[in-house]
This record gives C-alpha cells, sequence and structure tokens, in this order.
C-alpha cells in the first residue's frame, strides 16, 4: 500500500512530503486485540511501512482491535504469518536491520541506538516477551530507559515510544 504525500504544521514545526518512514514493525504472538489495534493505530500516525502480525497476533477484522485502531487497520499494510522465524529471515534477507525490542545484557539504549534504515521492531507477546529463536535473529537488541519501580511498558506503548523514536532520528538525519 502505498501512502500519498502530507506536509503538516504542528507546533510551529514544518514536516516534509514523505510517502513512508522506511520502519516496519513486527508482532509475535501480541495476545491483545487492543494492543495490536493501538499498533495500527500508531503506525498510521507516524507512516510507518508495514505491521507484520505473526503467530496468535490478532488480525483484522476483529471488533476488540478496530476499537483501537479507529480505521487505521484499513489505511496501514499489513501481512499475517504463522512463522516469525521465517518472516524475520525473510525481512533480513531484503538488507532490513532487525532490531528486537527488550530487555537484555547485550541491549543497546533507545536513545544511544543509531539504527540502519530500513529497520524492522520486533516486539513480543505481553508477558514472556519474544521468543529466543526471534530473538536470536535479531541484528540489534534495543532497550527503553525504565528510571522507576517497575522495569516495563505495555507492549503498545512501547511501540510507540519506539516508532517516535525513530522518527525523530530519521527526520533528524535529513531524511524526512
Amino acid at each position: 500500500m502505498e501512502r500519498l504525500p502530507f506536509q503538516a504544521t504542528v507546533a510551529g514545526a514544518r514536516y516534509q512530503p514523505v510517502r513512508t518512514l522506511p520502519v516496519s514493525v513486527l508482532l509475535d504472538n501480541v495476545r491483545s486485540l487492543y494492543n495490536v489495534g493501538s499498533f495500527f493505530r500508531t503506525a498510521d500516525a507516524a507512516a510507518v511501512e508495514k505491521l507484520f502480525l505473526c503467530g496468535i497476533t490478532g488480525r483484522p477484522p476483529k471488533k476488540a482491535l478496530t476499537k483501537t485502531a479507529l480505521g487505521a487497520e484499513e489505511t496501514v499494510a499489513w501481512e499475517h504469518g504463522w512463522d516469525a522465524v521465517a518472516m524475520v529471515d525473510a525481512l533480513r534477507g531484503r538488507g532490513v536491520e532487525m532490531a528486537a525490542i527488550e530487555t537484555s545484557v547485550h541491549a543497546v539504549d533507545l536513545f544511544d541506538w543509531v539504527p540502519r534504515f530500513p529497520v524492522c521492531v520486533v516486539f513480543g507477546h505481553e508477558v514472556d516477551g519474544i521468543r529466543p529463536e526471534v530473538s536470536a535473529l535479531c541484528d540489534t537488541h534495543v532497550r527503553i530507559p525504565m528510571l522507576g519501580k517497575k522495569h516495563s511498558l505495555n507492549v503498545a506503548t512501547a511501540g510507540g515510544v519506539v516508532i517516535y523514536e525513530l522518527l525523530r532520528k530519521y527526520r533528524e538525519w535529513g531524511s524526512v
């Protein structure tokens, strides 16, 4: 699905025309349809290229997904595949950097990460996280800084943080 160019002015900042942000999102076994719907909505807002919905991750048409997506499920390109490992392999084969969003011993801080566009960010199950076999195939592991007593965010909230940081970096480097 190709997006039309857009221009917007927000609080005095002017955004130049862009077709899509060279970012995709892979959701592996995200069980909540509300979280999936939120990813659709954020993907639409940031002009993300595509959502890859893997395993048990819900896909349209589903009432709960539509409730949070607010129509974005009709504007964002998406693809479902049962095998996330095969999907990661295919994307890597096309030169896409695969970035697991998780806290691990070798994860780089989100704000220090220098992504190679195009990039696909990978999110896993709300409780169990990214499966080890999927995580092992990722080129990069990225953590969101956690300064409070809790050490995690809701997966859809984490997605919004990461996607907008990628938009900021892409724009800062003069690509948007």
